[in-house]
């Protein structure tokens, strides 16, 4: 099971940033290069515990549909979503927020198994994780974008 740590340092409040990484209109801006759009449960606004979404997307050249369920949820400090329904045979997604002094420091722990067993471990490591590295600094930088700037004021209320 491939297992993704990536810490990022924003110059933000913690509710901001916390707000920003469960909301479902920053989440749609942050993945525009795959055409991802959220097409049941929440569509918009900041999803919550026991709430899902059903996002539509194009990754790896395949159009797939992905449903996740907030499992946990912690505010400010945490929240987790997990796969319901998709591509991958399981995912977990973990979102923690800490301060630390004027910086909130975003840690996200992604861990996930591939399909296909033998042959899907194979793709993990020639570029499937990778890819969901990839994906998933691509969503923080755009939160630490909109957290630094008064973009988050488009977004969500304080």
């Amino acid at each position: 099971m491939p297992k993704i740590k990536i810490c990022t340092e924003i110059n933000a409040k913690k509710t901001i940033v916390f707000d920003l990484s469960r909301s479902i209109d920053l989440h749609k801006i942050s993945t525009e290069h795959t055409n991802e759009e959220a097409i049941a449960g929440v569509t918009s606004g900041l999803i919550n515990l026991n709430e899902t979404v059903t996002w539509r997307a194009k990754h790896i050249g395949i159009y797939q549909n992905l449903t996740t369920k907030i499992t946990q949820f912690n505010y400010p400090n945490s929240f987790t979503d997990e796969m319901v329904k998709g591509a991958f045979k399981s995912f977990k997604h973990q979102h923690y927020f800490e301060d630390k002094g004027n910086i909130t420091v975003m840690i996200d722990k992604f861990d996930y198994t591939s399909p296909l067993g033998f042959l899907g471990r194979i793709a993990d490591f020639l570029f499937l994780k990778k890819y969901m590295r990839t994906l998933l600094e691509k969503r923080n930088t755009t939160i630490k974008e909109f957290a630094e700037s008064d973009k988050w004021k488009q977004i969500i209320q304080e």
